[in-house]
């Protein structure tokens, strides 16, 4: 029994023991180095704006179609005896150019019995003036004379406009877009020969919105009264040819007036000299191609220019105040694209507006932002 006592009181010392030296050891190791907390405000890039004068440019799109086409249509009967080389699907002609002639055989010929009808109408008029000027005929008989040869007269002028219609011609510059009647073939007055267009000018209808227009300085009512065009604002057309993009000039003429009630847009009028540059060297803008437009706005002063990216919701932009705390500021949008957004109202010159996305902005949270350009 005292055998187990001193054994058990062994045990004891050596477990006190270790436990005077862990708290010794304990004591004797350096206290870890403490760590400063790293900061939790949230680091933004913003951007320090400044007001300027931006000059819009409007953006539109539209096809190319000819300023003024002609469906052609035979005025006389007749067979078709002559037709130009230039009478095919894009054949070029000049004014007054014959593209085709009908048999002009009867039409001659109706010319000469009207011309033999005038004169001999003419002699019966003048014998009746005689002999009533010497009292042998009366009245009514020298009118009767007179009538028939003014009857003549007009019969004779009606040959020659038919004997000058077998000549199919037009009194511009133009292009053939399709040809519908060709050597040999009898046609009746009203029969479709072809399709022609001029090559002076072409037009490009240009959709607007109601918001477009408030950027635009277009010609009125008043302005083309009195020749149907005026001079409104420069357009840049632009199109792919040959495998490349490519630019022609035009420039708004007129506005067609009315507003579309399908669409709720008004279309602006575009005309682009000589398109198929026959007179003038340039790339060629054929008739039905597909353009899209920049057209000149106006200016305006005091216009703040951001990255449409930095909008929040429709009005919203995150600034960053003096505090370098957040704030959520509705603005005045005078108008945006696909990269950048114009504000007139709700900024001022130095404020610092926020371009990082922020996921759950709330009014007061702390920032650290950086500057950087746009």
């Amino acid at each position: 029994m005292q055998g187990k006592g001193i054994r058990a009181l062994l045990i004891t010392g050596i477990i006190v023991s270790a436990v005077f030296v862990s708290i010794a050891l304990s004591a004797l190791r350096e206290a870890p180095a403490k760590k400063e907390a790293a900061p939790r405000d949230l680091l933004v890039e913003v951007m320090v704006v400044e007001p300027m004068t931006a000059n819009f440019e409007i953006g539109s799109q539209g096809t190319v179609r000819p300023r003024i086409e002609t469906v052609l249509s035979a005025e006389v009967a007749g067979t078709i005896v002559e037709i130009s080389p230039k009478w095919t699907a894009g054949g070029v002609f000049r004014p007054g150019e014959v593209l085709m002639r009908i048999d002009p055989t009867n039409y001659r010929v109706a010319v000469k019995q009207a011309e033999a009808l005038v004169k001999q109408r003419q002699i019966e008029f003048d014998g009746a003036e005689k002999l009533l000027s010497q009292g042998y005929r009366a009245e009514a008989e020298h009118a009767s004379a007179a009538a028939a040869l003014a009857s003549a007269a007009a019969e004779l002028v009606r040959a020659n406009r038919n004997l000058e219609r077998t000549d199919i011609q037009l009194p511009y510059s133009g292009m053939v877009r399709s040809k519908e009647a060709d050597l040999g073939q009898f046609v009746n007055p009203g029969t479709r020969l072809g399709v022609v267009f001029a090559t002076d000018q072409a037009e490009v209808r240009l959709p607007l919105t109601d918001e477009d227009l408030d950027f635009l300085n277009l010609p009125s009512a008043v302005d083309i009264r009195a020749t149907g065009s005026g001079a409104g604002p420069m357009v840049e057309l632009a199109a792919v040819r040959r495998g490349k993009v490519r630019t022609w000039n035009a420039q708004v003429v007129r506005t067609e007036g009315v507003v579309d009630e399908n669409s709720r847009v008004t279309y602006a009028v575009a005309v682009i000299e000589d398109p198929y540059r026959l007179e003038s060297a340039g790339e060629v803008l054929p008739v039905g191609t597909f353009v899209s437009a920049q057209i000149s706005g106006t200016s305006r002063e005091g216009i703040f220019r951001l990255p449409r990216s930095a909008l929040k919701g429709a009005d919203e932009l995150l600034i960053a105040d003096e505090s370098d705390q957040l704030e959520i500021r509705s603005v005045d949008i005078v108008r945006s694209d696909a990269e950048d957004a114009y504000i007139e109202g709700g900024l001022a010159a130095g404020d610092r507006v926020i371009l990082t996305a922020v996921e759950s902005p709330v009014n007061g949270m702390r920032l650290r932002p950086i500057v950087v350009g746009k």
